[in-house]
């Protein structure tokens, strides 16, 4: 049985002392919901920090991108091997900004998602349609696309966790309805049940992302096929992000 995963993606925001704050307060609020996995990802100067604070409880930590190459001269990148050496268990890859901002492509996420999986982190990978996409109808080619490309050839895909996010529900206060993000998250499922079969396609958790809070995640939480939530703005916020831990702790 799949369990449910809330990850917080602080993005490009907090301070060390300000990570280390916020991770507390999440510790201490988070404590007591069993069943799933908490994951925080803080920006790189803090990811030791927060992994300190929370050695030793329910609560995973996580990076926010990663490069497809263990060592070498790639000024300014991070490693997958230096992820885990700090206490990484996950690792984001092919979010819509990475993509958008700094140009990454489906295969670029596939060579990380390879990557990350033979150096024993868990991707959490990134899949979703522009505004500009939906409006055209084409949200199914896209989506399959980027999920197809993206698992092209990975071994132990069933170790993948999968994150639709809508770009046009990011950070703009837009939110899929339940039933549309269902949609999308049945088809996803589909796909991998084309690759991997049913069985194994079941153990697969697919997160929801895009302007998530405790209010709307309930109705999006219910559906079959979301099994959690990729959360942005709400998760720098500690009240509002045990709130949506709570609404899912309490559905699935």
């Amino acid at each position: 049985m799949r369990k449910w995963i809330v990850a917080g993606n602080w993005k490009m925001h907090n301070t060390v002392a300000e990570s280390i704050a916020l991770a507390e307060a999440i510790k201490n609020g988070a404590a007591k919901f069993q069943g799933g996995k908490i994951v925080l990802a803080p920006p790189f100067t803090a990811l030791f920090h927060v992994s300190e604070v929370i050695k030793g409880t329910n609560l995973l930590l996580g990076a926010q991108n990663v490069h497809n190459e263990e060592k070498g001269a790639f000024t300014g990148e991070i490693s997958p091997v230096m992820l885990k050496d700090i206490g990484c268990t996950y690792v984001i890859i092919g979010h819509s900004e990475r993509r958008k901002y700094f140009h990454e492509q489906d295969n670029n996420v596939n060579l990380k998602v390879k990557k990350a999986l033979t150096t024993g982190l868990i991707p959490i990978m990134c899949v979703g349609e522009t505004d500009e996409e939906r409006l055209k109808g084409i949200t199914n080619d896209v989506v399959g696309r980027q999920v197809k490309q993206g698992l092209k050839e990975v071994e132990k895909i069933d170790s993948v966790v999968i994150a639709y996010e809508p770009v046009w529900a990011i950070g703009t206060g837009k939110v899929a309805t339940a039933a549309q993000a269902q949609e999308v998250h049945a088809f996803i499922r589909g796909i991998l049940k084309n690759i991997l079969g049913s069985n194994a396609a079941d153990d697969v958790c697919i997160l929801y992302g895009g302007s998530v809070t405790k209010n709307n995640i309930g109705d999006l939480i219910s559906m079959a096929d979301i099994d959690g939530a990729l959360v942005g703005g709400a998760s720098l916020k500690a009240d509002e992000f045990i709130g949506i831990i709570k609404e899912i702790a309490g559905k699935k």
